[in-house]
């Protein structure tokens, strides 16, 4: 947990992924198009990718994405997809310094 955490605090967007992934890939495109630079750790290719796997399904996602802004965790594909359509994705990123227009 502790590696999610110091993932989490150096960077304003982090979206865990899988490389395999069509989903994180569309998560991705989605908010890079608003003008972010997300870190993106790829659980299959980082060292103790499966250890922070195994964190994240503590935290309740056993899918990837995961999306963290600003250090709090945001969730996966469907709360990122509802908080673009609700309109408060990109506020978010703004008050998170993740995007600046």
């Amino acid at each position: 947990m502790e590696r999610v955490k110091r993932t989490v605090s150096e960077r304003p967007l982090v979206i865990f992924t899988r490389s395999s992934c069509c989903i994180s890939h569309a998560i991705i495109t989605l908010l890079s198009n608003f003008g972010s630079n997300p870190a993106i750790p790829d659980l299959n290719q980082i060292q103790k990718g499966r250890e922070m796997e195994k964190a994240l399904l503590r935290l309740g996602y056993d899918t990837v994405p995961v999306v963290f802004i600003g250090s709090e965790l945001v969730g996966g594909v469907n709360e990122v997809t509802s908080g673009h359509v609700e309109g408060s994705l990109v506020p978010m990123l703004r008050r998170a310094g993740a995007i600046f227009v």
